[in-house]
């Protein structure tokens, strides 16, 4: 039986993974049926909307292999669903902020991986500077699990050239920040900092004083 508290729980929970998969997927399926890949729009000279793809982890990092990746992905959602399925069922003293923090991180997961599963299904590649369709002729780009993620939120805040006396990176140009992201690897990226800062304790032992 689902008491109230639970119940209020499992609305939060749903609310956020399903504002964030809204918003990702809809800036990704924008992104990728108006702009051809590499194209880039300048909103402000330190926020500009960048057309990339990626195969690895967030902000573009590269890990194992694609299938691998995929798998990894998988298992860690059904890992972090089964946790928030957890908490809501099992604490009576759970804080809101943290079940917050866990469903932006699973949503964030979740969008990522959509994109790995099926993107290479639904659309094509097309060659530059043509943009690609939805659910083409011919077919995808890729077989079920080998989908690119739809990166395209890039921050230049600033750059400087390293002086030619730095040992390594002398004369070479740095920016800050280079990755190129898209919003589930924010939601993720603030749901860990949330936790981080706010609700180690919870992360510990899953059981937090209520919220007043």
């Amino acid at each position: 039986m689902i008491d109230k508290a639970q119940r209020k729980y499992t609305w939060l929970s749903l609310s956020i993974i399903a504002g964030v998969l809204i918003i990702d997927q809809v800036s990704k399926f924008l992104v990728k049926t108006n702009m051809y890949l590499g194209e880039e729009i300048e909103i402000f000279s330190w926020f500009k909307i960048l057309f990339v793809e990626n195969n690895g982890m967030a902000f573009g990092m590269e890990l194992g292999s694609k299938l691998f990746l995929t798998l990894f992905r998988v298992v860690a959602i059904i890992l972090i669903g089964y946790y928030i399925f957890k908490l809501i069922k099992d604490n009576d003293n759970l804080k809101r902020g943290y079940i917050a923090s866990v469903s932006l991180i699973f949503a964030g997961a979740l969008g990522n991986i959509i994109d790995c599963l099926f993107y290479g299904l639904i659309f094509n590649a097309p060659s530059f500077p043509q943009i690609a369709t939805l659910f083409p002729a011919e077919g995808g780009y890729a077989d079920f699990m080998y989908g690119r993620v739809v990166d395209m939120l890039y921050f230049p805040l600033f750059s400087f050239e390293w002086p030619s006396w730095v040992p390594f990176v002398g004369g070479e140009t740095f920016e800050f920040f280079e990755p190129v992201f898209n919003i589930a690897d924010s939601a993720i990226t603030i749901g860990i900092i949330l936790i981080l800062i706010f609700y180690r304790k919870s992360l510990s032992f899953g059981v937090t004083k209520k919220e007043e």
